[in-house]
């Protein structure tokens, strides 16, 4: 089959849709966010990308601390809300019962399964947007949404989000265990390597 130029704005799919906690003047303000990714092991640290015009942007910058919160399919409207009305001129402190760790500036979202706190230890601007890479200084869940003391992704039952088609879809069935199932073609390729 002939491969079709789609053009400049592919992005890549599927991207986890989570709510940007930070604290704007006096109040906790939340941001729907999808670009979001791990970049280092140790310290564990996160990157996003924001719009350096949100109200997010400019409380993380000032505080040099946020949260990430992992909310639940039961959650899409609220999470959809968050994106499409701005800290600038809607308070939306009181949408969620709140939580704090090490991190006053971070508020966290206790009916999100999984919630993170990070301090802000990087900035890279780009034309619309920054870059925000903060370290992870806390993870919170609960039992009922931990395997063996991991965070389970069917207990948990985040949604993520497609672009440009702007879809949110629930995550389906595992389909194979990662450092793990290519150790067969590892083996019959390169039969030297351990």
């Amino acid at each position: 089959m002939a491969k079709v130029d789609i053009g400049e704005q592919a992005y890549v799919l599927p991207m986890a849709t989570t709510i940007l906690g930070s604290f704007l003047e006096d109040r906790a303000n939340f941001m729907a966010l999808g670009w979001l990714t791990r970049v280092n092991y140790q310290p564990p640290m996160l990157g996003m990308a924001v719009n350096q015009g949100h109200a997010s942007h400019a409380a993380i910058v000032k505080t040099g601390e946020f949260s990430v919160n992992f909310p639940t399919v039961e959650m899409v409207e609220v999470t959809d809300y968050v994106g499409l009305v701005s800290g600038k001129r809607v308070d939306k402190s009181g949408l969620f019962n709140l939580f704090y760790g090490k991190l006053k500036g971070a508020p966290m979202i206790s009916e999100c399964p999984l919630s993170m706190e990070c301090k802000l230890v990087e900035t890279v601007q780009l034309p619309s947007n920054s870059f925000l890479i903060g370290e992870i200084v806390g993870a919170y869940s609960e039992e009922r949404f931990l395997t063996d003391g991991v965070p389970d992704i069917k207990k948990i039952n985040p949604f993520l989000l497609t672009m440009p088609d702007n879809r949110y879809w629930s995550v389906g069935e595992v389909v194979g265990r990662a450092w793990s199932d290519g150790k067969a073609v590892k083996k019959r390729l390169n039969p030297d390597i351990s």
